[in-house]
């Protein structure tokens, strides 16, 4: 396996732990408690599991994407997204009604710039075609 292999090997096994690893924390909170011998706190594991998912698609799309930037505003605009979506689906534990918008408003934005990011990306390479 060549050096770039391997990199890219590790990215994928470190990213599908972390997608994994996420998935549990945010569907299965207890069971995940458990295991970590952390408290049952359901808001915070739903926000570390989406915050862990969040990471491991950023290591996948920088397997795709070369870009700094289009990298970490995707993976920003889905983390802060599905945390808005875990303020809305745990408001009854506590926090503001007006939580899941302030995030999703601050997603919007940053969805704005992520699709300026791929539209100067894709400029520059038709005008290097």
């Amino acid at each position: 396996m060549s050096k770039d292999g391997l990199v890219k090997a590790v990215v994928v096994l470190a990213a599908l732990t972390m997608l994994g690893t996420g998935c549990w924390a945010r569907l299965d909170p207890a069971s995940f408690a458990r295991f970590a011998n952390w408290p049952n706190h359901v808001h915070f594991l739903h926000d570390a599991g989406v915050f862990q998912i969040g990471i491991g698609l950023m290591m996948l799309c920088a397997l795709r994407w070369r870009d700094v930037l289009a990298v970490v505003l995707a993976g920003f605009v889905f983390t802060n997204t599905f945390h808005a979506a875990n303020h809305a689906l745990d408001l009854p534990l506590g926090g503001n009604a007006s939580d899941p918008w302030t995030l999703l408003a601050v997603s919007a934005v940053a969805l704005a710039a992520w699709i300026v990011r791929i539209r100067q990306l894709r400029g520059r390479v038709e005008a290097g075609s």
